[in-house]
């Protein structure tokens, strides 16, 4: 699939495509724009809770040449599950769930990296934001190397009542940091838990952070700084597959 082939652009494919519930990734209008169409498109959108974005023309034109009426629809390469149903699904498998939240990470390559860590690890989903994460491109697919065709992905409005319905089911969050005195050996992965991840440099948000039962760093004996975090998912993972093939 070509990175432009998830595009459509004008008032009524697009209208068509929401009158059908295809899903969407986004959907970009253009600013002053107004029709009976760009009416119904923004009431099925917020029905569907599909992101809307209101950008200058030149925008759009960035992205494609051609009569675009001044709308255009990301179609989602993928399908989106609940975290809910994940969870539920896991518990009745008798597995051990496993989650893995990335919050404010926006590189697509670095997302499809960290898909492939998650799906070689039995992560059961990613948990992404539904405004402000990465678009699931065909350059994403590509980083995931096929990853994103296997593991599950959810979606959410706010991580942060991800957050909360996870640990009311028993879900452990576990924040990564590079601040933490404790390292990711010292955390139990055993259990039921979620590992949140946060973009190089912006790193978590507080109020996610704060969420966590506990928090942990990669030990680290060079100068540069920190991993990737990308690089930092699969050494987390591999720590997880560690303890629970020891345990199990």
């Amino acid at each position: 699939m070509t990175e432009k082939s998830h595009l459509i652009f004008g008032r009524h494919p697009v209208l068509e495509a929401l009158s059908a519930e295809k899903p969407f990734e986004k959907i970009l209008l253009q600013q002053g724009a107004a029709s009976p169409e760009i009416t119904i498109i923004r009431q099925l959108a917020g029905k569907l809770k599909i992101p809307v974005q209101v950008v200058p023309v030149q925008k759009l034109f960035s992205i494609t040449k051609k009569n675009h009426q001044g709308v255009i629809g990301f179609l989602s390469l993928i399908d989106y599950f609940s975290v809910e149903d994940v969870m539920l699904k896991a518990y009745d498998e008798g597995r051990v769930p496993l989650f893995v939240l990335l919050d404010n990470i926006t590189d697509v390559r670095n997302f499809g990296a960290i898909a492939r860590s998650a799906e070689l690890s039995g992560v059961d989903a990613l948990i992404v934001p539904q405004k402000g994460g990465a678009l699931i491109s065909g350059d994403a697919m590509k980083a995931s190397a096929g990853a994103l065709n296997h593991i599950h992905v959810c979606k959410e409005i706010n991580l942060i009542r991800s957050a909360d319905f996870l640990k009311l089911n028993g879900i452990r969050l576990y924040a990564a940091s590079e601040s933490a005195e404790q390292k990711v050996y010292d955390i139990d992965f055993s259990v039921p838990c979620a590992i949140i991840l946060g973009a190089e440099g912006e790193g978590i948000s507080q109020e996610l952070s704060r969420k966590a039962d506990r928090q942990f760093s990669i030990p680290m004996t060079g100068t540069i700084g920190s991993f990737n975090v990308s690089v930092a998912a699969g050494i987390i993972l591999y720590e997880v597959m560690r303890q629970r093939e020891k345990a199990g």
